[in-house]
C-alpha cells in the first residue's frame, strides 16, 4: 500500500471499508506530513490535531461496526478559512477577524460531517478571498505563486497534507491555484452547492469548489455537497447530483464531443500554453474524441470587465461597516477593491449584470447539443512570480456565467512547473462535465508525482 497521505479519496475509502487502513492511520499520516512541511509551505491557518484524531477514532468504530456512511467516511478534509466552523477559528486570513470563532457550521461543513468526513483544520486564503497574495509557498518552485485565493487548499492537496480541500471562486480562485499546483479543481454550476455560512466576496458570483487528486474524487465531493438549501438565496432548487454513479457505470465505448475555445483565449496564452493545448487535443482526437473549434460570442469581449464591476461593487457592500471602522487593518488590495467598489455607479453595476446574463444565454446556445464540453487552457501561462496570484482571465468568464469548470493537470514543463487544461460545460451539466474530464484523465494518463517541496 502507498503511504496513506498520498492516496486518493477513492483509494483510501476502499481500504478503510475493507479494514486494510483505519481513519486514524490516514489522519495521523496527513498530520505527520503537515508537521514536516508546514513550516516551509504555510498552507494552514488552523490545524485541529486532537479534534481530527478523535473524529477519526469515532469514524473507525462506526465503520468497524458496519455503519459506513459513504466514500467520505473517515476521509480527512481541509477547509478554506472562510468556511464557518462551530468552535473553530475562522479568520478569513485577516487580522480584522483574527480571533473570530463561529457558533455554527457552514452548510458545506454540515454536509461533510454528515458524510463522515474528518475536518483537519483551516487552510490559508488570500485575505477575504481577495487579491492580496497569501504567505503560502508553491511547492513546485518557491519563486512562483501558488495562486489564489484558495492557495492553502491547493498546496495541501498537492503535497499530501490531505486528499481533498475546499475552496471558493469569485473569478478564478479554485481553478487557477489548482492548475498552478498540479491538482484537479472543480467549480460547479452556480447554485449547485450552498454557500450558507461561507464568508462572501460577491454574493452573485461566489461559487464553492474543491481540489482533489483525481476527477472521480471531485465527483464524490459534488455528490456530498450538492442540493438545494433555502438558507442560500442563490441556491438552485435541484436535487443532489449522482456524478459518481454516472462515472462508475459509463459506457466504455463512449467518446466525448469537445469544442476548443478560440478567440481571446488563444490570443492571450503564451506559446508554451498553446503548444500544451494542441498536444492535449491531438491526444484526445487519437483516442476517439470528436473535436472542433468553437467561436465565443461577442459578449465575451467585455465579460472580465463586467465580472470586476460586479465583484468590486458587491465586495464594497460586504465590507462597508467594518471598513468604516477599521480600514487600516485591511490588506492593500482588499482595501483598494472596497474603495473602488464604493465609487462604481449603479448604472454600471446594472449594465454588468445585463452583460453577464446575455453571455450566459449565448454560451448555453453556443455549446448547445453540439458539444459535451469545451476545452481551453487552464491559465495563460504557468505560475508567475509570487508578487501576484496570477491572472484569472481564463476562469472569470465561466464563473461570471455560472457555468461549471473542471481543470486537470497535463504535464510538467521543462522548468518543472505544472501545465493544465480546463473543460467547461453548460449550466447544471456538471455530471457530463465530470464524465468528459474523467475520460480525458484516463486518456492522458498523467502522473506529475509529488513536488520536490519549494525547490530553487
Amino acid at each position: 500500500m502507498s503511504r496513506p497521505s498520498t492516496l486518493t479519496i477513492s483509494q483510501a475509502s476502499r481500504l478503510i471499508a475493507s479494514g486494510e487502513l483505519s481513519p486514524v492511520e490516514l489522519v495521523q499520516d496527513c498530520l505527520d506530513v503537515i508537521e514536516k512541511l508546514e513550516p516551509r509551505l504555510r498552507a494552514w491557518e488552523t490545524i485541529d490535531r486532537p479534534g481530527a484524531l478523535e473524529a477519526a477514532r469515532v469514524a473507525g468504530k462506526e465503520i468497524s461496526d458496519g455503519g459506513v456512511r459513504g466514500p467520505l467516511h473517515g476521509i480527512p478534509v481541509g477547509l478554506k478559512d472562510i468556511y464557518f466552523t462551530a468552535g473553530m477559528r475562522t479568520s478569513m486570513s485577516s487580522r480584522v477577524y483574527a480571533n473570530f470563532i463561529p457558533e455554527y457550521d457552514a452548510a458545506a461543513v454540515e454536509s461533510l460531517k454528515a458524510s463522515g468526513a474528518i475536518i483537519l483544520g483551516k487552510t490559508v486564503t488570500t485575505e477575504f478571498a481577495s487579491g492580496d497574495p497569501s504567505p503560502t509557498i508553491n511547492p513546485w518552485n518557491k519563486n512562483r505563486t501558488p495562486g489564489g485565493s484558495s492557495s492553502g487548499s491547493s498546496v495541501a492537496v498537492a503535497v499530501g497534507m490531505c486528499p481533498v480541500a475546499t475552496g471558493s471562486q469569485t473569478a478564478g480562485s479554485v481553478n487557477r491555484p489548482a492548475a498552478y499546483n498540479g491538482v484537479v479543481g472543480l467549480k460547479p454550476t452556480y447554485g449547485r452547492v450552498s454557500r450558507w455560512g461561507v464568508f462572501p466576496v460577491s454574493w452573485t458570483l461566489d461559487t464553492l469548489g474543491w481540489m482533489t487528486r483525481e476527477v472521480r474524487d471531485a465527483a464524490i465531493m459534488l455528490d456530498a455537497l450538492s442540493g438545494y438549501d433555502p438558507r442560500d438565496p442563490g441556491s438552485a432548487n435541484r436535487p443532489p447530483t449522482a456524478a459518481t454513479l454516472s462515472l462508475d457505470y459509463e459506457d466504455p465505448m463512449w467518446t466525448p464531443r469537445i469544442g476548443i475555445v478560440a478567440g481571446p483565449f488563444a490570443d492571450k496564452a503564451d506559446l508554451e500554453t498553446k503548444a500544451n493545448l494542441h498536444e492535449v487535443s491531438e491526444a484526445l482526437v487519437a483516442a476517439g474524441a470528436i473535436v472542433d473549434f468553437i467561436d465565443l460570442p461577442d459578449s465575451v469581449l467585455g465579460i472580465n470587465e463586467a465580472q470586476a464591476v460586479i465583484d468590486y461593487s458587491e465586495c464594497a457592500q460586504v465590507h462597508r461597516e467594518m471598513h468604516d471602522k477599521r480600514a487600516i487593518d485591511f490588506a492593500p488590495n482588499v482595501r483598494s477593491r472596497i474603495e473602488v467598489g464604493q465609487l462604481i455607479p449603479a448604472s454600471a453595476y446594472v449594465q454588468a449584470q445585463q452583460l453577464r446574463h446575455r453571455f450566459r444565454r449565448e454560451m448555453e446556445d453556443a455549446i448547445g447539443g453540439a458539444f459535451d464540453a469545451l476545452l481551453a487552457p487552464a491559465t495563460p501561462s504557468v505560475a508567475p512570480a509570487p508578487e501576484t496570484t496570477g491572472s484569472p482571465a481564463f476562469q472569470a468568464p465561466w464563473t461570471t456565467a455560472g457555468l461549471p469548470a473542471l481543470n486537470i493537470p497535463t504535464k510538467l514543463n521543462p522548468a518543472g512547473l505544472p501545465l493544465g487544461v480546463q473543460f467547461i460545460a453548460r449550466g447544471f451539466e456538471d455530471e457530463r462535465l465530470l464524465r468528459v474530464g474523467r475520460w480525458a484523465e484516463r486518456t492522458l494518463a498523467v502522473d506529475l508525482g509529488t513536488p520536490e517541496v519549494a525547490p530553487r
